[in-house]
């Protein structure tokens, strides 16, 4: 556990100005900045960064957060993570959770770990440099020397890491997957004799590598066994150097080797991506749609690829959210992604691209070939197969279109289909409404914008005199608790928004500084709007009460009341009439 005091000295430090434009760059527009938004696709600036605030929010898709949202919506690190790497940017130490101590079982920590990969790193591109053979088999394959520096490639030469700086007995080799120990207790290369591909996290990290034999020999391609370092499922070769063309393009282009990458990359198709030696998972593809909205899987046209292609529609069903798209490219006989953009070149490849088959079309034509659609029982089967996957999918609009192509190709009727699926009725949602808001709500929305904008307010709020409960006033009350919690000098918001991340507040808050973001109050009017607010609220309760206490003399006449009951009956009306 990260302390807050912690968390909020890094935002201090931290200028989300700075740190923003360095990925995406600003230009000023009145106190804030602006840029098209890096998290959709868009042509005229809707993202915003507040200097003052140290926040971002986009008008556009709603993305809004401080520096560590940033760096983990816009890179695709954890929490932890991104306050490492921003702590790391301003020589910060991150402290460890207190009272912990490390077992020596544990092994070697995180950071060991990427520190020997790096020096492997370095051993093998300077092996490349002086490997003939290596350089001679990169040139046959069309490949650059500029686009082998870009993705870090090296060479591990037929003894392996034995010759290099690094410790052959150090324990880290083995903890990262470079090393293996044999039965005898013997170490042993992993790689040797392969042109060597980093594979990178988000942070520029080497967490693993891809080893591409030269000559003869299997396997043709290797990976890096699974370490605490990398989990095949979870990454993506070549994100980090597709990050650009992926905001450019809005496509993620999923292809199955890091070659296929690489190759598409020289010919200038900068958006393609590889899994690693596993099957599409949600998780990539839950990581790919947080940076773009259509994602299309490159495969051979073989039934291999046809495999690989239903398994990647299988694990994208469930991962996929409303307004983005999913689309399929089945390449020629005898061709991968490399051949194919050596020979046809980047235009015609990237034709394909647009042209990909839906999902949806994917999906009934692969079940539609399995079943005998000419008789009732292969119409039955087409439904039965459906089934899972259309339980599986959680956008509604898709599904609904899904129901319907179904119910015609089977001859079933639309409901039909729908309980023979088990499914709850799918309807178009109805246009939203703008939900009417209480004379309260509207008051406590204005509470929280005063307070985001001048948390000391807090200290001054009395939390008896706010309305019964409501969204607004437990959001308000959180709100007030952070920033008391959170002690002297109060913290800005965007310590306060890292404070209630992830909570049911998030919406209220985002609302909130948005509005902040369009209409600051005045710095001369905070005070008296504070007060107006307060004593607002103060006199709807005195109203409130006189109410109750009529409606119980109505009920019970003036004897009923208790005689405190009468004098606070009779200050109450008194004190309404000095109201005016």
């Amino acid at each position: 556990m990260i302390p807050e005091s912690f968390i909020q000295d890094l935002l201090h430090r931290v200028d989300i100005v700075d740190l923003i434009d360095a990925h995406v760059p600003l230009k000023k527009a009145g106190a804030n900045y602006a840029a098209c938004c890096p998290f959709h696709n868009e042509k005229s600036p809707s993202f915003t960064v507040s200097p003052q605030k140290q926040f971002y929010h986009c008008f556009g898709c709603g993305a809004h957060g401080s520096a560590i949202g940033f760096m983990m919506e816009y890179a695709g690190m954890g929490f932890i993570d991104a306050v490492k790497e921003l702590a790391g940017r301003t020589g910060m130490q991150v402290p460890e959770e207190e009272g912990r101590r490390r077992p020596a079982h544990e092994g070697p920590r995180i950071a060991d770990l990427v520190g020997a990969m790096a020096q492997a790193a370095q051993y093998y591109r300077e092996q490349l440099k002086a490997s003939p053979k290596a350089i001679d088999y990169l040139k046959q394959r069309g490949l650059t020397g500029e686009i082998a520096a870009r993705f870090g490639m090296g060479y591990a030469p037929p003894n392996g890491l034995r010759d290099s700086p690094l410790d052959y007995n150090d324990p880290r080799l083995v903890a990262a997957g470079l090393l293996k120990v044999g039965d005898d207790g013997r170490r042993y290369d992993y790689f040797r004799d392969r042109v060597m591909i980093p594979i990178v996290n988000p942070k520029g990290e080497t967490i693993a590598f891809g080893g591409r034999i030269i000559g003869p020999g299997e396997p043709k391609y290797l990976n890096s066994p699974e370490t605490p370092l990398f989990e095949k499922g979870r990454e993506l070769f070549g994100l980090p150097q597709a990050r650009a063309a992926l905001r450019e393009t809005d496509t993620a282009i999923v292809v199955e080797g890091y070659m296929d990458v690489i190759a598409l990359a020289q010919h200038g198709v900068g958006n393609a991506v590889a899994t690693l030696g596993t099957a599409t998972t949600a998780t990539h593809v839950q990581k790919l749609m947080r940076q773009v909205d259509r994602i299309v899987f490159c495969f051979d046209g073989d039934n291999a690829g046809r495999k690989a292609a239903w398994r990647a529609l299988e694990n994208s069903l469930e991962a996929l959210p409303e307004q983005k798209t999913i689309g399929f490219v089945f390449l020629p006989e005898a061709h991968d992604p490399d051949s194919y953009v050596r020979e046809f070149g980047k235009d015609a490849f990237n034709r394909m691209v647009a042209q990909a088959t839906p999902l949806s079309d994917f999906l009934l034509r692969e079940l539609g070939r399995q079943c005998d659609l000419t008789s009732a029982e292969g119409k039955a089967k087409l439904v039965a197969d459906a089934k899972p996957l259309l339980q599986k999918l959680q956008t509604p609009l898709l599904r609904l279109q899904l129901v319907k192509r179904l119910a015609e190709i089977s001859g079933f009727s639309q409901p039909e289909v729908e309980r023979l699926c088990e499914l709850r009725t799918i309807a178009p949602p109805a246009p939203a409404r703008a939900p009417r808001q209480s004379p309260a709500a509207t008051f406590m929305r204005k509470l929280i914008r005063l307070i985001l904008q001048r948390p000391e307010l807090a200290g001054r709020l009395p939390l008896d005199a706010l309305p019964a409960d409501s969204p607004e006033t437990r959001t308000l009350r959180r709100l007030v608790a952070a920033v008391r919690e959170a002690g002297e000098p109060a913290p800005g918001y965007a310590a306060l928004l890292e404070r209630l991340r992830g909570g049911e507040d998030d919406q209220l808050l985002k609302n909130a500084a948005s509005d902040l973001m369009h209409e600051p109050f005045a710095d001369d009017e905070i005070e008296s709007e504070f007060a107006g607010t307060l004593d607002k609220f103060a006199r709807d309760a005195r109203k409130d009460e006189i109410e109750a206490l009529r409606a119980k003399a109505a009920a019970l006449g003036l004897a009923g009341l208790s005689a405190d009951e009468k004098a606070r009956y009779v200050a109450l009306l008194t004190a309404r009439g000095s109201d005016g």
